[in-house]
């Protein structure tokens, strides 16, 4: 049986931490050979991770140095680049170079929402898609989802060739009202669709828990590090085929597949102590963004936005001000008051966030 951590190519190291392109292949590549030694095969890109440069990386890291059959590679078509029919090959084709990989063993249509459905089925997503696999260019095919239950309900009925969905799924927001982590994993089980889990740990949020929830998961098990909790998680439930990490170093890397190495699921105690760790870790945050960057290369201002939101929250759970830290990124980048309010962001956030209120907010608060 494939062992179920896959490998997610959004987070990756970075030669300059203000750069998300400047990918440090050499550590990369420690990290993708160390995944391959421990048994896990899978691999998660897409077209604009990393500043457009992951599947690049891909393929210097991994389908140059390994044979294809060794490992499993998927990616997405996002429908923010789609304009006409003919742009989906365009970047399909493109992928292919980019990647060197030759097929794609699982292709989705990525980010499925209220907001995106209309373009991907005007543009005939689904059936292309199938077209694709049908020539062998792609194993399986499915798609990422960030919307609610009755949507995705709509979706598995009226495509029912879809094989699997990619959903965020993880102990912080299986009852957050915005991203309804259990309903929809409960609908994807309706459909009897196996579940490729994204944002087990959102956006490390879950790596990094108040003192109160680390606790918690210490005093039940001392020698596993709290983000593994938020694997095992999301690996335990039935129906999930592979939890995606998007490791940025080989200390996580290390740390992850030591985990899952020899997975075991949780009981219904340690579940229910992920919830308790839960509502801790929901009185001490303030924007709950997990990082993916999505908001940022449309923003007009170049306003750094996940960034300043990490760093907002760091500074209100620890009752300090981070001002040198903002300045320096406010040096580079546009200042949170530079928002316009353009909602090009907000458009964009898979969590559905709030955006332009939060800058205002960070802006308040260093400004």
């Amino acid at each position: 049986m494939a062992k179920k951590l896959g490998f997610g190519l959004m987070r990756l190291p970075k030669l300059d931490k203000d750069d998300a392109a400047s990918i440090d292949l050499e550590q990369l590549k420690q990290m993708v050979d160390l995944f391959l030694e421990r048994g896990f095969t899978y691999f998660d890109t897409a077209w604009m991770y990393c500043g457009f440069a992951s599947e690049n990386a891909a393929k210097a890291a991994l389908v140059d140095r390994h044979p294809r059959g060794s490992f499993t590679l998927a990616t997405k078509l996002h429908a923010a680049y789609l304009e006409t029919e003919a742009d989906r090959d365009r970047i399909f084709n493109t992928q292919l170079e980019k990647t060197g990989a030759g097929y794609f063993d699982y292709y989705l249509l990525h980010g499925i929402e209220a907001d995106s459905l209309p373009k991907y089925e005007a543009l005939d997503c689904f059936r292309w898609l199938l077209d694709k696999k049908a020539r062998g260019l792609v194993r399986h095919a499915g798609f990422s989802f960030h919307d609610t239950p009755e949507l995705l309900d709509k979706i598995l009925t009226e495509h029912p060739e879809m094989e699997f969905v990619q959903l965020q799924l993880n102990y912080l927001d299986w009852e957050n009202p915005q991203v309804q982590s259990r309903a929809c994993y409960e609908m994807a089980q309706k459909h009897g669709k196996k579940v490729v889990v994204m944002e087990p740990v959102k956006g490390g949020t879950l790596a990094q828990v108040p003192p109160e929830a680390e606790a918690l998961f210490k005093g039940r098990e001392p020698e596993l590090s709290v983000p593994s909790w938020g694997i095992r998680f999301a690996a335990s439930l039935p129906g999930v085929m592979m939890v995606l990490s998007g490791m940025s170093s080989l200390e996580q890397m290390a740390d992850n597949t030591g985990t899952m190495a020899d997975f075991r699921p949780l009981t219904e105690e340690e579940q229910a102590l992920c919830f308790r760790a839960a509502e801790i870790i929901r009185e001490s945050m303030t924007v709950p963004c997990t990082g993916c960057a999505y908001c940022a290369p449309g923003c007009p201002q170049g306003i750094a936005i996940p960034q300043y939101f990490a760093l907002y929250n760091a500074d209100l759970r620890e009752r300090k001000l981070s001002q040198a830290a903002y300045d320096e990124l406010a040096g580079k980048f546009g200042k949170a008051g530079a928002c316009v309010a353009c909602g090009q962001c907000e458009g964009v956030c898979p969590q559905h966030l709030p955006i332009i209120r939060h800058l205002k907010a960070v802006a308040r608060h260093y400004e």
